[in-house]
């Protein structure tokens, strides 16, 4: 066949694939890639041993009370709707959504195929615990979620910009160490809104924590720091009341300037090596505010309404508790006392609710979920409030959070729809009711974490080559895919950039290459039929065995190649990698 024959049968491959959400049951087992082992074969479940009582039989493990909470709501709310759930999602299908949400990738062959084999009827309890709390998957975990946040606190962007008060490395050091040792969320805040010291890790005083406002207290007299620290940590959008009254919320314009003034002691310093004007790092400080009247005993600060009036405003909390006026850092801090404030708040416990619901079910209980308030609808009220109030009485644990939500039936079910509850869309304007698991895109940090797991690409040398290389990576990424506004996409979206990138970038050309060593060249080598090697490139990259038209495009891809099975796991591979089942969550 021609070069133009073989491009129609990759191309149809990867369009059959783009459709394929499905996992088998059952998969083969891996025995690994490497010279002189034999072909995967179908896992045999292992049997307990004499001492050990059947799993199947033994007694079921509790799960915790707001599991059942979240349940009895769901299913209240499907009743009132006059709907149905969809059935719950395969095993596998599930065990690759939960790797993806927990630890940000897919799981490897060895993880899904320990997954299969396991007996246990609460196995999947199990695995959630096991991600969460087990040492090997700390290091993954903290990866993860320190991106997340990282993304969130400073943006994709954030330290790469010219000239940037905010140093990426020391953001990332600080989460991955809290995530690391599950420091509890409230802590977290307080830490980050009150921070002081070096943004850069290895320099006198450094806390990493410090690059969340670094930045931020420098723009336009705190008005930055003021519109992030309200938005990502007590979900009220405060931004646009800088200026005017909010024409549909609480949000007043004195309200914005009140909350303003807690920033107002807070300066971020450029300090230069000895002896030099380069600039040697960055360090956040608190410092006496003289107010705008000159008068550091009431340091108030002036704004202007749209009639043309000037009022003045002290530090208020939303609330409408005061604090002293003094500007004095020593008669009071502003920042630890804004901390303390927002440690009582409910809206705190309330905001990290919505928004961890949302990252692993799609959609908050409100839309957009850092907006709440009693203008903004709400789903699911009362189980909104009551995880909120449980949050709060656990200590603030991300991790049982975690729990909570990937235990809970919403998070089970599976992705596709069925005709009883396909008017359950949000993409038109309806409160989601999560009678089905709402597909979504990879991030960009996902898609790169689990092309590197399917295919060992990225992986040679040290971490810290593995993490430049990964930098690199996401640098591209973000050149390619930032939008007219100057903001950044989040997900890998489909655009003519991307897919370019996808197509041919080097990470792609990193994981076809049959060179010599490589991933699919000692696949290819393997004493097994072309078929189960077949087989293995969907387990690796889907969680699932190739469907029979998939095998007859294998065939048809074999003599394209002219029996080269190199050649042709290397086409299928690349469809496999650019198919849409691999890039969604689902």
């Amino acid at each position: 066949m021609r070069k133009t024959q073989i491009s129609r049968i990759i191309q149809r491959s990867a369009v059959q694939l783009a459709g394929c959400f499905t996992l088998a049951v059952a998969i083969l087992s891996h025995a690994g890639i490497s010279n002189g082992q034999t072909a995967p074969q179908k896992p045999t479940p292992q049997k307990p041993s004499g001492d050990d009582p059947d799993p199947a039989t033994s007694k079921r493990l509790l799960l915790p009370r707001q599991v059942e909470l979240i349940n009895a709501a769901m299913e209240a709310t499907w009743k009132d709707a006059e709907i149905r759930p969809s059935p719950v999602e395969d095993e596998l299908k599930w065990c690759r959504r939960v790797y993806l949400d927990i630890l940000g990738r897919i799981p490897s062959y060895e993880e899904l195929s320990a997954f299969a084999n396991d007996r246990s009827p609460d196995k999947r309890y199990l695995l959630v615990n096991r991600l969460l709390n087990d040492e090997n998957y700390t290091a993954d975990y903290a990866q993860n979620w320190s991106t997340v946040w990282t993304n969130i606190l400073i943006g994709r962007n954030g330290g790469m910009e010219e000239r940037s008060l905010t140093n990426r490395e020391g953001m990332q050091k600080y989460l991955r160490d809290s995530f690391a040792e599950n420091k509890p969320y409230n802590t977290m805040v307080r830490e980050l809104v009150t921070a002081t010291g070096t943004t850069r890790p290895g320099t006198e005083n450094f806390n990493g924590a410090a690059n969340f406002l670094a930045m931020k207290v420098n723009e336009e007299d705190g008005v930055q720091a003021t519109a992030a620290v309200s938005r990502i940590f007590l979900g009220l959008q405060v931004q646009c009341t800088q200026c005017h009254n909010h024409p549909f919320n609480q949000w007043k314009q004195q309200k914005f300037w009140e909350f303003n003034a807690f920033f107002r002691q807070s300066r971020a310093l450029r300090r230069f090596a000895s002896g030099t004007r380069d600039i040697d790092h960055i360090e956040l400080i608190n410092e006496d505010f003289a107010g705008q009247g000159r008068n550091p005993s009431k340091a108030e600060i002036y704004f202007q309404l749209r009639n043309g009036m000037t009022k003045v405003a002290y530090p208020v909390f939303i609330d409408g508790t005061a604090i002293d006026k003094s500007g004095y850092v020593k008669e009071v801090n502003r920042r630890d006392e804004l901390g303390n404030l927002m440690m009582e708040s409910d809206y705190l416990d309330k905001a990290i609710v919505n928004r961890m619901w949302a990252y692993f079910l799609g959609y908050g209980f409100t839309k957009p979920i850092d907006d709440l308030g009693p203008h903004n609808p709400v789903s699911n009220p009362e189980l909104f409030e009551q995880l909120a109030k449980d949050f709060r009485d656990k200590s603030y644990d991300l991790k049982q959070l975690i729990v909570w939500i990937t235990m809970s039936k919403p998070y089970q079910l599976s992705s596709r729809s069925i005709k009883e509850n396909e008017s359950d869309d949000p993409t038109l304007g309806e409160l989601p009711k999560f009678s089905h698991f709402y597909t979504r895109q990879m991030s960009a940090e996902q898609l790169y974490q689990s092309l590197t797991v399917a295919t060992q690409a990225g992986r040679r040398g040290n971490l810290d080559e593995q993490q430049r290389r990964r930098d690199d990576w996401m640098r591209q990424f973000i050149v390619a895919f930032g939008t007219d506004e100057g903001d950044e996409t989040t997900t890998f979206n489909g655009s003519i950039p991307q897919s370019l990138m996808m197509f041919n970038g080097d990470l792609i050309k990193d994981a076809i290459s049959i060179e010599p060593g490589s991933w699919l060249q000692k696949l290819s080598q393997y004493k097994s039929s072309p078929q189960e090697k077949v087989q293995f490139l969907f387990i690796a990259g889907l969680g699932r065995k190739a469907k029979p038209e998939e095998l007859t495009i294998a065939t048809q891809l074999m003599d394209a190649r002219k029996r080269d099975v190199g050649g042709m796991l290397q086409d299928l591979w690349w469809a496999i990698l650019n198919s849409n089942e691999f890039i969604f969550i689902h």
